[in-house]
């Protein structure tokens, strides 16, 4: 905690049951957090960095994942239809003096981390506009899973679709095979997905179910060995037992008028697969 009031400095671990513990176990893979720059202004390359607001003239993947949180103690209701059998904190960042010189816009992010008593991982974020003028943003929830064996995963829900390729300059494709499996270095923005992506883990016989609402867009991310070795804060052979994927607004951003609410919300479970 900060001696200046509670805030938010290290990482969240949780334990319901034992499922979510193992969920969060590997959202890091291990290598990556021994590798990890345990230190401001850097954030940890692993777990679920929240990426925003992604606008303008802003260091990569905005500045919400490498600052700190305080914790919300008295936050807005949320809709009636919450479930209420959860564990949960809710956090708040509003931006500082520095975060305002490189984008200029005042709001109010709220973030409720819970787990439901069947162990599922749920992020629910609330941004507020609280500006006297419009702003738009991007927003992802660059989610990590570790796996054992990355030939051994495939990832369904994004058959079809549309997508940008930013090893090629972001030039649009459409994905033609029936599942996304990995032989090589892969950066993408599936555009419009719906709204459960699977990632069947066949080396564990089990399956990550992303469910997510107000992120219409899916990232795939995983360096491959030539980028791995260039990471200081990525093992040379952990991207062999890792992937990248995220729920995500990036193709068309949300623009907020004054006073204007935007919710999102990503929901992680695990389940035995064959």
């Amino acid at each position: 905690m900060n001696q200046s009031g509670p805030a938010v400095e290290g990482l969240l671990w949780f334990n319901v049951r034992g499922k979510v513990y193992e969920l969060l176990i590997n959202c890091i893979p291990p290598e990556i957090i021994l590798k990890a720059i345990f230190k401001p202004p850097y954030a940890v390359l692993g777990g679920i960095p929240i990426c925003f607001p992604q606008r303008g003239l802003l260091e990569q993947h905005g500045f919400a994942r490498n600052r700190i949180w305080i914790i919300d103690d008295n936050p807005p209701p949320l809709h009636p239809n919450d479930p209420s059998d959860k564990a949960y904190t809710d956090l708040l960042l509003k931006p500082s003096e520095d975060d305002l010189k490189i984008w200029p816009n005042s709001f109010e992010f709220r973030l409720r981390v819970s787990l439901t008593s069947d162990g599922n991982l749920s992020l629910m974020s609330r941004i507020r506009n609280i500006n006297y003028k419009p702003f738009s943003f991007s927003i992802a929830y660059l989610t990590y899973f570790s796996f054992s064996d990355i030939s051994e995963v495939r990832v369904e829900g994004l058959e079809t679709l549309d997508y940008l390729d930013n090893l090629c300059q972001r030039e649009r494709f459409t994905e033609q095979g029936d599942a996304l499996t990995f032989e090589s270095e892969v950066d993408r923005i599936y555009l419009g997905s719906r709204d459960t992506i699977a990632i069947l883990d066949h080396e564990r016989k089990r399956t990550f179910l992303i469910q997510k609402q107000g992120l219409p867009d899916v990232g795939v991310w995983n360096p491959w060995e030539k980028k791995s070795k260039t990471m200081v804060d990525f093992g040379d052979e952990e991207y062999k037992e890792m992937l990248c994927v995220n729920g995500a607004a990036v193709e068309k951003p949300i623009t907020l008028k004054p006073g204007e609410e935007w919710t999102g919300r990503l929901e992680l479970s695990v389940v035995p697969s064959s």
